[in-house]
């Protein structure tokens, strides 16, 4: 994808005036997760495998009785170093009616952002990345870019 045509499809999407985010953490870079998305922060017990799936999906772990699909953030973002262990942090998301946990490196604060703190899309950040995000925040000297939760679990892109 051109820088240009992430800008289009960027400038496609509905930006909200405020959004309450979740700061989480993948290989030291932090991110935003619209904190409504969110339903439970938990440690995976767990993982069995799935064989064949996609390189993202990190396995299937037990919450509360419901197979959950273990997403990691890390390998949604082609990030190195990613070996998801049990005792991993991950955040349990219901999404279309499916259930799903995002594995993070660490959970931070919920910020509200405001639209005083919203950036254009800054010029280096990676257009493979960008298609996982919705807007830039500048927060204090933080850049935070909020993950799109759709793209995040749309496996056919």
């Amino acid at each position: 994808m051109t820088t240009s045509a992430a800008v289009a499809l960027t400038a496609e999407r509905t930006i909200s005036e405020d959004i309450s985010t979740l700061t989480v953490v993948a290989n030291g870079e932090v991110f935003g997760l619209p904190i409504q998305t969110v339903q439970t922060i938990f440690r995976i017990a767990s993982l069995a495998p799935v064989p064949m799936g996609p390189p993202d999906i990190a396995g299937l772990v037990n919450l509360r009785g419901k197979i959950v699909t273990a997403v990691s953030l890390r390998r949604r973002l082609k990030m190195e170093n990613d070996v998801v262990e049990t005792n991993a942090l991950a955040i349990g998301i219901e999404h279309k009616g499916e259930y799903f946990c995002l594995v993070v490196d660490k959970v931070g604060e919920v910020l509200a952002l405001d639209d005083s703190k919203r950036i254009p899309i800054p010029p280096h950040f990676d257009p493979e990345r960008l298609r996982l995000t919705t807007e830039f925040y500048r927060v204090g000297k933080m850049l935070i870019p909020v993950l799109d939760v759709n793209a995040l679990f749309d496996f056919a892109k």
